[in-house]
């Protein structure tokens, strides 16, 4: 089966409809699905859910969906370095569900695995331990109960991701921090579409160095990305 696509837009194509739950890779601004962002900007596609760490910032990643209006839920740990997230929250017009990192992406990871829920002590005696199921176990020193909350598997309509590269069956590999949310985020859509940096042949890759295996990969494109940079900090000149 060819999972190589011309553009974002025909790797897309087929895929979106409004209402739709989605899984983002990327960490502040880095391994950003830039290119299917900018698809799903171009394509209309409206009132959605996110689950990704951050929403990039005001013009780069999520936050150009956010400035259309095209999203109406974040599952997210993290609202910094992005003004319209923040306000669009704080104003009442973008819900919000508040995750720690960890949870997030164990919670994408669990829905790749066919796993609906799992066990964790983060956010216990916290808001974010509100409504959920609590639970004892004996993991505390000498045998002692420790609590628990439940947290449900992440099961996305589709994952949209960025790696390095890919082979020709959708073997990846990630470069450095890309490597965080992504993978996990590819695993918990019911369809994957993947953008890379390089395609190469089938059996070019050296097995032992492929991060995600291609089984979890539906579509492919190559594209040109642009490399910024969060927070620049430059010295005074001498």
């Amino acid at each position: 089966m060819n999972k190589i696509y011309p553009d974002a837009a025909a790797a897309l194509d087929g895929l979106l409809h409004d209402g739709m739950f989605i899984a983002a890779g990327g960490f502040g601004l880095c391994g950003i699905p830039e290119l299917l962002l900018a698809a799903i900007k171009d394509a209309g596609t409206k009132d959605l859910t996110f689950a990704s760490n951050n929403a990039g910032v005001d013009d780069f990643g999520i936050g150009i969906l956010l400035q259309t209006r095209q999203v109406k839920k974040m599952i997210s740990s993290y609202v910094g370095e992005n003004a319209e997230f923040m306000r669009q929250y704080l104003s009442g017009e973008l819900e919000l569900e508040f995750n720690p990192q960890g949870t997030l992406a164990e919670r994408m990871r669990a829905g790749g695995c066919g796993i609906p829920g799992f066990y964790t002590k983060t956010g216990v005696g916290t808001v974010i331990a509100e409504g959920k199921e609590h639970k004892d176990f004996p993991t505390g020193e000498n045998g002692a109960m420790e609590t628990y909350i439940m947290e449900n598997g992440i099961f996305a309509d589709l994952a949209i991701v960025k790696a390095w590269k890919a082979d020709e069956t959708g073997n990846l590999v990630f470069r450095k921090t890309a490597r965080n949310f992504n993978p996990p985020a590819a695993m918990c859509g019911k369809t994957c579409v993947v953008e890379v940096e390089e395609i190469v042949p089938t059996g070019s890759l050296d097995p032992d160095q492929i991060h995600l295996p291609g089984i979890y990969v539906h579509r492919i494109i190559q594209g040109e990305h642009e490399k910024r940079i969060e927070q620049r900090t430059v010295r005074e000149k001498a």
